[in-house]
């Protein structure tokens, strides 16, 4: 059996690893860059910066993927992290979540949160039909006006509206009214939601050394570098490449997003599904450089939220507090960096984004006039987040069995489209699984039951280990 991968992300890769250790031999990836790690890759730039493809953390669901961790990069070549995570509003740091650290809002405002849960305690809200009414449902009106709405519409690039309630799961923070009051009553901060409050992050290289030594540790022959797929003949099993190749599969993983996975294959049946259903936000990610030493006020911090409009960016995380060797020397540098968030409904201005990222920064005073900016960097993800749409469950059971039928397997971030299983450990799951079902017939877990996926820590299921 022929198997062709199509990527050199942690998905391509969680295949190409699991086929390798399963000793099937006739196996091989093709990749349009030169380098693995996907939307996963790390940059260093002129000035020794290192940057990821995003503010990017390592926690697991799968034990698999922990020991796997530690086989590429050795225990020691990782540091450990206690997550702080804020939100910025009200001229104000503000612990996340914000529903569980209301007391710090201002009164009135604090007052227009707490009638808004009470009042959603009191008379349950109907079944949501989109995720503006499930916001609306879990926390009120007072914290969806406040921080809930804006804050979506800033990170996902569409009106809450427009998307489905399906993929929220663990993603966002639940309201236990009890432990709000409790907070209030106590004054005291609530830091410690969230499946990623304990999480690591490599020693050297940023989030990208994990896939490289992933790549490096396999056959090197098995790798078509710079090769970009053009054009796939479903019915002849064949991918036509820019470089005028034709590659014979009898089974193919594809890691590429689906929409340009139906643009290759000619599927002009499903354009209009695609369309209405594939919904995207791409990232644009700008890393600023600074000298001088992280100040008091951020030295414990890992990143911070933006709801209001004084900034572009929805999140900005202190990269250099990740590992000190993403700075060149840690005794002289530290480093920001912000994501900014785009789609047809939300456009940025490319030529003035670096410039209105540092405004945005001084605005909400992570910058001030005594910070000497070093370095700036920008990397455009074209495609950034997969929107879970409201239409966009039944465009994926319509296209991707009819890729399966083809032999054609679409899996990952945006392979599959599906938001709730698309972190680094997820992915890889994805691609591990779609090997063990072509060569033994298992079913796939982590792509056709989320819930489950995200639901416990899912313990070392197969008997062989490389």
């Amino acid at each position: 059996m022929k198997i062709v991968i199509i990527g050199c992300g942690p998905t391509g890769l969680g295949s190409a690893w699991r086929l390798e250790e399963l000793g099937h031999d006739d196996w091989s990836v093709v990749e349009a860059h030169d380098y693995p790690g996907g939307l996963a890759t790390s940059f260093t730039d002129d000035q020794g910066f290192t940057w990821d493809i995003g503010g990017h953390v390592q926690f697991s669901h799968y034990e698999y993927f922990d020991r796997l961790m530690d086989v590429l990069l050795s225990p020691e070549g990782w540091l450990h992290h206690q997550r702080e995570s804020w939100v910025w509003m009200r001229e104000r740091f503000i612990p996340y979540p914000l529903q569980n650290n209301v007391r710090r809002l201002p009164p009135g405002e604090l007052e227009q949160c707490l009638k808004g849960l009470l009042q959603i305690y009191k008379n349950p809200p109907p079944r949501p039909a989109n995720f503006r009414e499930w916001i609306l449902a879990a926390f009120g009106a007072g914290i969806a006006e406040a921080f809930m709405l804006p804050y979506n519409f800033k990170v996902w690039a569409f009106p809450p509206e427009k998307m489905n309630a399906a993929w929220v799961g663990e993603r966002v923070a639940p309201t236990d009214i009890n432990r709000v009051l409790h907070n209030l009553v106590h004054q005291e901060d609530d830091l410690s939601w969230g499946p990623n409050n304990l999480f690591h992050f490599p020693l050297r290289g940023g989030t990208g050394a994990i896939w490289k030594e992933c790549a490096r540790r396999l056959p090197a022959g098995k790798f078509r570098w710079e090769t970009r797929i053009q054009k796939i003949d479903l019915e002849k099993r064949l991918l036509h490449t820019k470089q005028g190749e034709a590659i014979a599969y009898d089974k193919l993983i594809s890691t590429i997003p689906l929409k340009e996975l139906i643009r290759a294959a000619g599927l002009a049946q499903f354009h209009d599904m695609a369309e209405k259903g594939l919904l995207y936000s791409s990232s644009n990610i700008i890393g600023i450089g600074l000298e001088g030493k992280v100040p008091d006020s951020l030295k414990t911090k890992c990143w911070m939220y933006f709801p209001e409009d004084n900034s572009p960016f929805y999140r900005v995380t202190v990269f250099s507090n990740y590992s000190p060797n993403n700075v060149p020397d840690i005794s002289m540098n530290w480093s920001l960096m912000a994501e900014v968030s785009e789609s047809p409904g939300k456009p940025v201005n490319q030529e003035t984004l670096v410039e209105d990222v540092i405004q945005g920064l001084r605005n909400v005073r992570m910058l001030d006039g005594g910070s000497r900016i070093v370095s700036t960097w920008k990397y455009r993800a074209a495609y950034g987040y997969p929107t879970p749409g409201l239409h966009r469950d039944e465009a994926l059971s319509a296209i991707l069995p009819h890729f399966e039928r083809h032999d054609v397997y679409s899996r990952g971030r945006f392979g599959a489209w599906k938001y709730e299983v698309s972190n680094q450990d997820h992915s890889f799951m994805q691609g591990l699984e779609a090997a063990e079902r072509l060569l033994r017939g298992k079913p796939e877990i982590t792509v056709n039951d989320p819930n489950h996926a995200n639901s416990k820590k899912h313990p070392f299921p197969f008997e062989r280990w490389k």
